[in-house]
């Protein structure tokens, strides 16, 4: 059996402008700009490409409990899982960047009763994520569970 070797530390940045400049000054300044982004937490997500084996970079809204990462694939309310998720369903073992703190980890999708209990702490620090979701509608906005 082949050991697949995975470079954690060489991630591709985002596409789309605004979202790649937030990474750069996150990790440039250790999470010092970038971790709050408009008075709300952010982490860096990084997950392995399911296709390509390269890894990639996202900044992603977040909540914690009891040292558990809470994040919603909304994509803005996109008619179609993010990448990123797509991704991590293939392959659960992600790297977080959490302010200063870069650590391996696990993701999964929350269950209903999960995501009944973290929806309403994500749309208390994030309103638009209720109107992401009625933009994607049928599309439930997965919610992701991220442990180390």
């Amino acid at each position: 059996m082949q050991t697949i070797t995975i470079d954690w530390d060489h991630p591709t940045d985002p596409r789309r402008s605004r979202e790649r400049e937030h990474v750069r000054d996150y990790v440039s300044t250790g999470g010092l700009d970038g971790h709050l982004w408009h008075g709300v937490p952010t982490l860096l997500l990084t997950t392995l490409d399911r296709a390509t084996g390269r890894t990639g970079r996202t900044p992603l809204i977040y909540v914690e409990d009891a040292g558990r990462h809470i994040v919603l694939a909304a994509d803005w309310g996109a008619a179609e899982h993010p990448a990123w998720y797509r991704n991590l369903t293939a392959h659960p073992e992600v790297r977080l960047q959490v302010g200063a703190a870069v650590f391996q980890a696990t993701a999964r999708t929350a269950c209903a009763v999960e995501r009944e209990i973290y929806w309403p702490a994500m749309t208390a620090l994030w309103p638009l994520f209720d109107d992401y979701q009625a933009s994607a509608s049928p599309r439930e906005i997965p919610m992701v569970i991220i442990s180390r």
